[in-house]
């Protein structure tokens, strides 16, 4: 049906073009609000009336004609009718919905896939300290930030994972600190464990039970690995540095345990530290001070963000001498772009918010070619935790929030995956661990997953060894009821909502369009009955069951989830 689609739509741009010079670039059809008004409408009439001084339904009745009288309308369409001012709803014969069922059989999981673009996008996510397991916040940057990448990859981008994390600075002192008490024994509740909420040094604790794991460890002289590094403990809990690192392994191997469970890859593991040790922070700063982006107050040094939109300038070094957080962003950003990631898509909780504005006025004051707008943010609120209608709050393991292990072992990978992507990453979210586990019609996931496990016994009731191949050539011709040319219709919008969804960085675009696709698929098979004795009919029906859930498979593929073939 795609081809039908620009078969039709080079007609339409033919005929425009003769009605107006250089109109032709404006052919397109539109999904009518009301399915019963037809498959397309053309709102070109309207648009052309003006400039032409032309009756808008004059000027449709006369684009109508010329249509009509194209061989790919001719082909294709079943009737064209003029509506209100000079609306074109078009409706299309059911030859040209069937064709989708050829091309989703012929093209299989690369259905919806576009060509290589040949350019490179780069999309940061997780990017958690390691200071502590990853938390349910983590695991919808993981659902998002996954998705997001198979969405771009679908569109035809050069897709690069990368995880940033701070490995030097307060949040690592933090945790040394803790792991060095532990180690000599001490507790949260001892005299040495700060508890005032008012006494700075209380924040310079961490009182989860994973911080005892890690001091037990380090006393076993354990070495620990992580998909980055790798490092054996010495024992010795007045060596502050060999803690330190230690510590970070091992709990990048705990975060890396909990990718695993998520079925979640990176390529690259990206240290803060390292554009330090590299000179990429100097080097930016020189730049920008160079550049007359910058000026001195107070012992401090002040960026002009103000030039660049920002409410008010912002301090780069501080008069202590240390750079506030978003200078290392600005250097990490220019060294993505000379990496040469033309696109870059940076997945972080709303609190970041703040961070946006600065880091793009950087960049443009650093004035190395990177065009405004750079990078693009995804901001995504956090997570509520209900179970047995309670709200869920803290974890053993993490001592003070629930963890991505405990969400995923409580459910499943996929009710997760699914269930985190199901809202907009903007709007609240409330994770039901009950409706997660539930195998009915209220479970999003499981109405999906059910719906392609339905398909694949209705194929083994037709052969247990079923072949799509021979379902491809059949006779379609059968397919005319109303719920399957509706079946067919939804199959043939797969290619576009991908487009779509990439382009608003928007997964939960996919879930939307999977539940009402097995809803159609569902009312389909309660109208129709599919392995009949008519042989003509029957392969006409298994054909488009069997495309069905191939789309299905594929759209779940998307978001990371599987399509089961038994449930």
């Amino acid at each position: 049906m795609l081809l039908v689609k620009q078969q039709l739509l080079a007609a339409l741009a033919g005929e425009l073009e003769t009605l107006s010079p250089g109109a032709g670039t404006r052919a397109a059809f539109e999904n009518p609000k009301v399915a019963a008004h037809g498959d397309y409408a053309c709102t070109a009439a309207m648009q052309l009336a003006k400039p032409l001084k032309l009756n808008p339904r004059a000027l449709g009745e006369q684009l109508k004609a010329a249509l009509e009288a194209t061989p790919a309308f001719q082909q294709w369409v079943d009737a064209i009718e003029i509506a209100g001012p000079g609306f074109l709803n078009i409706r299309l014969k059911p030859s040209a919905k069937q064709e989708v069922i050829r091309e989703v059989l012929g093209q299989g999981a690369q259905f919806g896939q576009q060509p290589q673009r040949g350019e490179k996008i780069l999309v940061e996510f997780v990017s958690a300290n390691p200071t502590g397991p990853l938390h349910v916040g983590h695991g919808r940057q993981a659902a998002l930030g996954d998705a997001i990448c198979n969405l771009y990859a679908s569109q035809g981008w050069n897709v690069h994972r990368e995880f940033y994390y701070n490995d030097a600075g307060v949040q690592i002192d933090t945790l040394t600190k803790s792991t060095q008490l532990r180690a000599k024994g001490f507790k949260p509740g001892d005299d040495c464990w700060p508890t005032d909420a008012d006494n700075p040094l209380a924040k310079n604790f961490y009182n989860g039970d994973y911080i005892a794991d890690i001091a037990q460890a380090f006393l076993n002289k354990e070495t620990v690995k992580a998909d980055d590094r790798a490092f054996t403990a010495n024992g010795d809990v007045e060596d502050y540095d060999n803690i330190r690192q230690f510590a970070v392994a091992y709990l990048r191997n705990e975060q890396d345990k909990d990718l695993q469970a998520f079925n979640l890859k990176f390529d690259e593991y990206y240290l803060e530290s390292s554009l330090y040790t590299n000179g990429y922070v100097e080097e930016t700063v020189q730049r920008l001070i160079a550049n007359g982006k910058t000026y001195e107050q107070d012992g401090a040094l002040w960026l002009k963000s103000t030039d660049y939109g920002d409410d008010k300038d912002r301090v780069m070094r501080k008069s202590d001498g240390g750079y506030t957080y978003f200078v290392p962003d600005v250097a990490y950003h220019i060294q993505k772009f000379k990496r040469g990631f033309t696109k870059v898509v940076n997945i972080q909780g709303t609190d970041h918010h703040g961070t946006i504005a600065r880091v793009r006025a950087g960049l443009q004051a650093a004035d190395v070619g990177i065009p405004a707008g750079y990078p693009d943010y995804v901001l995504h609120t956090m997570v509520r935790v209900v179970r047995n209608g309670e709200e869920v709050k803290i974890s053993k393991r993490a001592g003070s929030y629930v963890t991505l292990r405990d969400l995923i072992e409580w459910t499943s990978k996929d009710a997760v995956r699914f269930f985190l992507l199901s809202r907009k990453p903007d709007t609240e979210y409330t994770f039901d661990v009950d409706l997660a586990v539930a195998q009915n019609n209220d479970n999003p996931v499981y109405y999906v997953q059910y719906a392609h496990a339905r398909i694949c016994s209705v194929l083994r009731g037709w052969r247990e060894d079923y072949d799509l191949a021979a379902l491809r050539e059949v006779d379609l011709s059968p397919l005319h009821g109303e719920q399957a040319q509706a079946l067919m219709l939804l199959l043939a919008k797969y290619p576009e909502m991908l487009t779509a969804a990439a382009q608003g960085n928007a997964p939960h675009d996919v879930t939307f369009y999977l539940r009402e696709l097995a809803s159609a698929y569902h009312s389909y098979y309660d109208a129709e009955r599919i392995l009949v004795d008519d042989e003509a009919v029957k392969l006409a029906r298994l054909a488009l069951v069997a495309a069905t859930a191939q789309v299905l498979a594929n759209g779940l593929a998307m978001l990371g989830v599987s399509a089961p073939q038994r449930m």
